[in-house]
């Protein structure tokens, strides 16, 4: 059909710029491009003129950009490689940041959560699991409660909707901890250091976030100045250590439970460059950038085995092809969404994500380029291949558009050709038209 229509050719150049993406945002409406002297302000002719009804697919498509996997493959690869490329740019340079922040004291650490009960493991020692036997890889068992009804379902899930504001509470205590080693006070310790991060959240299988953080320890003004001589590596883990010991925070009193929130006990920080991670290999700057930059496009569902998207109806979950340890959890979150005094944490929106609201990466202002930013010089790089007119010297030009909401996704023929498509090079969450 596409074929006797004539528009094969075109449509196939309109979805290989999606770069893969199976479910584009799709948009009706116009944009236009005028010359304009900047000395008269007078408006002259029309550069380039879009209208989407003109367009193969008779509207214009922009790449979803989901981060996650399970929602579209080719979104979540460009986003895992925009954060392997921020995380690289701060501990090695490039992308706007200096190369002297490969001096720098950073270490690499993982912050657990606690522990709600017994779950299902795999023993690093090689010993059974308490439940006697010892279970494969790829168990679908491991991670899940030996006794669901004793496992403290309303805490895991205070737990997540509490995690990112004690890594918070973290973060104020980690600049204490340095700068008592340091013999400054919190004060003055801004004019000598700084502290940057950049982390990323990890769903375990039992369904409790934890983080992975690289954290460096630059001169007052960031990467861009030198780290003060009683810098290092050594005192920077000992101040990460102190300070997660110390953080906690309070959380809800529910029936008479008073709930207090602390990450686990099983704390490891590296510091970047040993021979103990991953099984001996160097912890080196691509390794870490790589291990980081795994989990940016993973969820709840993918560790778990729940869903990957909000539910509006509880009833939704008993069409929902999830596990029962993910079922309860969701559960739990969806009873305690209903209570007023934990409105503030809306935890029925994010119920789906097991009670955690956060964003899965997050970097401290000073650490490098931003996600943003890599975007920007992506769709710039598009543009100028597509060599638009250039203006005379003394004008420049003027964008009138409007585009409006027309759905979401592709046709049952846009998405037989698109899975025949090569994505067109440099392809990115620019419209393509």
């Amino acid at each position: 059909m596409l074929a006797s229509l004539g528009t094969m050719p075109e449509l196939a150049g309109q979805l290989s710029g999606l770069g893969g993406c199976t479910h584009p945002v799709r948009l009706d409406g116009h944009r236009t491009e005028y010359e304009i002297n900047k000395a008269t302000g007078e408006i002259g002719r029309v550069l380039h003129h879009l209208d989407s009804s003109a367009l193969p697919a008779g509207q214009l498509l922009v790449r979803c950009n989901n981060r996650r996997a399970t929602r579209c493959p080719a979104c979540a690869e460009t986003y895992r490689r925009d954060t392997y490329h921020l995380i690289t740019a701060g501990l090695r340079g490039g992308k706007g940041t200096p190369e002297q922040v490969a001096t720098h004291p950073r270490v690499f650490a993982t912050f657990t959560a606690p522990g709600f009960g017994p779950v299902h493991n795999r023993p690093t020692s090689g010993r059974n699991c308490h439940c006697g036997i010892r279970h494969d890889e790829q168990d679908p068992a491991l991670g899940t409660p030996l006794d669901p009804d004793t496992y403290d379902y309303e805490a895991a899930v205070l737990w997540n909707a509490h995690a990112g504001a004690l890594w918070r509470r973290f973060s104020i205590y980690l600049r204490r901890e340095v700068a008592k080693r340091a013999g400054l006070t919190q004060r003055a310790f801004r004019h000598h250091a700084r502290i940057s991060f950049a982390k990323v959240a990890e769903y375990q299988k039992r369904g409790a976030v934890h983080f992975h953080a690289v954290i460096r320890l630059d001169g007052p003004e960031g990467g861009e100045a030198l780290p003060p001589a009683w810098a290092s590596a050594e005192l920077l883990t000992d101040a990460i250590r102190a300070a997660a010991t110390a953080a906690r925070i309070d959380g809800p009193e529910i029936d008479g439970r008073a709930h207090t929130f602390a990450f686990g006990r099983q704390l490891d920080v590296r510091p970047i460059r040993s021979a103990d991670f991953d099984g001996g290999q160097e912890l080196t700057e691509r390794a870490v950038a790589a291990y980081i930059a795994k989990y940016a496009t993973k969820g709840a569902e993918t560790a778990t085995g729940t869903l990957d998207r909000p539910i509006r109806l509880l009833a939704e979950l008993a069409h929902a092809q999830i596990t029962e340890h993910a079922r309860r959890m969701i559960r739990t979150a969806w009873s305690l969404g209903a209570r007023k005094e934990l409105e503030e944490l809306r935890l029925r929106a994010w119920a789906h994500m097991l009670g955690f609201r956060g964003h899965f990466s997050t970097k401290s202002h000073r650490y490098s380029t931003t996600l943003g930013a890599l975007r920007e010089a992506r769709a710039d790089w598009r543009r100028a291949q597509t060599a638009p007119a250039v203006p005379q010297d003394g004008e420049t030009t003027l964008v009138l558009a409007h585009w409006v909401f027309a759905g979401t996704g592709l046709s049952a023929g846009e998405t037989w050709l698109a899975a025949s498509l090569e994505p067109a090079l440099g392809t990115e969450g620019e419209p393509t038209g």
